[in-house]
């Protein structure tokens, strides 16, 4: 968190804008004392509709089988 003076965050809304946008909360002070907060704004996740890839993915027929020994391998640093 860090606070600026209102001259401040006219003259740099821009780089403060950069910074709320990075996660970091602003706190704009009016004569010392925090009149305003800055935050990014929560994106709403969008919502999960099942079946929605349906006939997109193709999954191969192997796909839950054992890996080849020497791929197994490589995977277990051997």
């Amino acid at each position: 968190m860090r606070i600026v003076n209102i001259h401040e965050a006219k003259t740099n809304f821009s780089k403060l804008i950069d910074a709320v946008s990075q996660g970091e909360e602003i706190i704009i002070a009016k004569a010392g004392k925090p009149a305003a907060r800055l935050l990014p704004i929560a994106l709403v996740k969008a919502r999960r509709v099942p079946g929605s890839q349906s006939g997109k993915i193709e999954i191969a027929d192997d796909f839950d089988e054992p890996l080849p020994d020497e791929l197994q391998a490589v995977f277990e640093g051997r």
